[in-house]
C-alpha cells in the first residue's frame, strides 16, 4: 500500500498508511449513540446531553474564586446549581470515554498546532489556544441560550422527531460548513 502524504508546509511529513490509527466505524458509532440515547430515556428518564453539566461546574468552579453567595446571586446559576447527578456523571463519562477510545484505537496523541490549521494561520500556540478557547466558549454560550448542545438538542431531540432537533442539526452542518469555508479555502 502506498503512503500517504498530509498537507505539507514543512510542517508534516508523509506517513505510511499502515502507521495510520485506525478509526472506529462511524455506522457503529452511530448505532451506539442511538443505543445509549434510548438507554438514557429508560433508566434515568432523561436525554443525553452535557451542557447543564458543564454549566453546573463552572458555577462550582466560579464559586472558589468569587464566593457561593456571588454565584447564587447569578439567575442563571441559582437555576443550575453545581451538584453530582445525571448531567455531571455523563460529562465526565464521555471525557473518560473518549481518552479510553483514542488509547484503544492507537490515535492518542498530542498535537497543539494541526498542521491544517498552521498551513492556514501559521504555528503560534497562542494563536491556536486562544482561537480555540474563544470558539468554546462561543459554542458554550449559544448551547446555553439554546438550552441544549448537539447531544441535547441534536440527538436526543431528533431522536424525538422534534422540530427543534433537526433546525439545530440543520443550521449546525450549514454552519460549519461555512465557517469551514471561510477557514479554510484556498487563497
Amino acid at each position: 500500500m502506498s503512503g500517504v502524504a498530509l498537507p505539507d508546509a514543512g510542517l508534516a511529513a508523509p506517513v505510511a498508511a499502515e502507521a495510520a490509527p485506525t478509526r472506529w466505524n462511524p455506522y457503529l458509532v452511530g448505532a451506539g449513540i442511538g443505543v445509549l440515547s434510548w438507554l438514557a430515556f429508560v433508566i434515568v428518564a432523561a436525554p443525553i446531553g452535557i451542557t447543564t453539566a458543564g454549566a453546573q461546574i463552572a458555577g462550582g468552579v466560579a464559586a472558589l474564586f468569587v464566593g457561593q453567595e456571588a454565584v447564587s446571586a447569578n439567575a442563571y446559576w441559582a437555576r443550575y446549581p453545581m451538584r453530582l447527578d445525571y448531567g455531571t456523571l455523563f460529562l465526565i463519562g464521555t471525557a473518560v470515554g473518549a481518552f479510553l477510545s483514542a488509547l484503544l484505537r492507537g490515535g492518542l496523541k498530542v498535537e497543539h498546532v494541526p498542521s491544517v490549521w498552521a498551513e492556514r494561520f501559521g504555528p503560534s500556540i497562542g494563536r491556536r489556544f486562544a482561537v480555540a478557547f474563544l470558539g468554546g466558549a462561543i459554542i458554550m454560550f449559544a448551547s446555553r441560550l439554546a438550552n441544549g448542545c448537539t447531544s441535547g438538542n441534536g440527538i436526543s431531540q431528533s431522536l424525538q422527531l422534534a422540530v427543534v432537533g433537526w433546525t439545530f442539526f440543520v443550521t449546525m452542518f450549514a454552519s460549519g460548513v461555512a465557517t469551514a469555508w471561510l477557514m479554510f479555502r484556498r487563497r
